[in-house]
């Protein structure tokens, strides 16, 4: 064997050794985080009681978000070491307005317009640092969009933000889908070379998966609108810097990320038409009714599970290595969420 390729074999050894540790430490932390939330949250009463739009039915402790907010925000930190750049880190670090504006929400209800208004400063943030949107690729061509991209990639980031929230009803779903996206998204982006950015994937993942053990059904403590706010942008902002960095199209998140955004989407569009306060609680998302029909938890956690391994995961992977097919992956993935979406209602 050529001595070159060896040396580079065992390099590439070497480097996934160290992957695999740094990522069981972010776990580790996440899962030791959320296990110190739980004790604080029973000792001074934070519980989520459940009411007449609750999908639960008895308190249960909120605000474990705060594990994964931690563990993933030290990543990010510590991943500038490993050469993740410094304005992509900052942008991230956006994620720590998000987290800690969700933090107080779930210790004390606060003002939706307080939180809306967190969540557009912590965009306009990572699109800043991230210099904008300036264009879009579609696979057969690169769009491009000046400043307009920069506005559309704030929207982008506070949807993302908000839709996360609303998709975290049901137990395990939402951290779930967390780690299955940074999984898929990480592992095309150390495909693609950018090996930092995967790791930011992979972290998110890791996080997630360390919360996961706390709530996966019947879940133990929730991730409140600590978690699930981080979650949303910290998956937008990882997107958007694929984007930028050309490693890996924002188009392939949307298809990993299809089954969240087309409910949250879907589900917004159905109330405005129909007249309903789109900004009142509601249980009227697809996975909802589902356990309105009688599933439990732990079997809609399970069939999002199955959608992204059997559909979204080779969808992406399709759209990702024949990047002139990915309008239709993206077109046909959208097509097939909002048949599923449609039935389910």
């Amino acid at each position: 064997m050529n001595m070159a390729l060896l040396s580079h074999i065992l390099n590439t050894l070497k480097d996934i050794e160290m992957a695999v540790i740094f990522l069981g430490a972010v776990g580790a932390l996440a899962w030791l985080s959320t296990g110190l939330v739980l004790r604080h949250a029973l000792r001074h009463g934070l519980l989520d009681v459940p009411n007449e739009r609750s999908s639960h039915t008895v308190p249960t402790p909120r605000g474990g978000g705060l594990g994964i907010a931690v563990s993933f925000l030290v990543a990010v930190a510590l991943l500038v070491f490993w050469g993740l750049p410094a304005h992509v880190a900052a942008a991230l670090m956006g994620g720590g307005m998000v987290a800690g504006v969700g933090w107080l929400d779930d210790r004390r209800p606060t003002s939706p317009l307080l939180r809306l208004s967190v969540h557009a400063l912590a965009a306009l943030w990572a699109v800043v640092w991230l210099h904008g949107l300036p264009s879009l690729d579609l696979g057969i061509i690169r769009v491009p969009l000046g400043m307009s991209g920069s506005v559309l990639a704030v929207i982008a980031l506070v949807w993302m933000t908000n839709l996360y929230n609303f998709m975290d009803g049901i137990d395990g779903l939402a951290a779930s889908q967390a780690l299955l996206a940074g999984i898929g998204g990480g592992w095309l982006l150390w495909q693609s070379g950018d090996a930092s950015l995967a790791m930011v994937s992979f972290s998110l993942a890791a996080a997630s998966g360390g919360f996961l053990i706390w709530n996966w059904p019947p879940a133990r403590i929730f991730m409140g609108d600590t978690g699930s706010g981080l979650l949303g942008f910290s998956l937008g902002t990882i997107a958007l810097a694929g984007e930028q960095r050309g490693s890996l199209p924002a188009l392939v998140w949307m298809i990993l990320l299809a089954l969240f955004i087309g409910d949250a989407t879907l589900t917004l569009l159905r109330r405005l038409f129909q007249g309903e306060a789109w900004y009142n609680a509601h249980r009227s998302h697809a996975y909802q009714r589902l356990v309105q029909r009688g599933w439990s938890h732990l079997r809609v956690t399970l069939g999002a599970w199955l959608i992204n391994g059997a559909f979204l995961w080779p969808m992406a992977w399709w759209a990702w290595h024949r990047r002139e097919w990915l309008p239709a992956a993206w077109l046909a993935t959208w097509v097939s969420v909002g048949v599923l979406w449609k039935k389910i209602r």
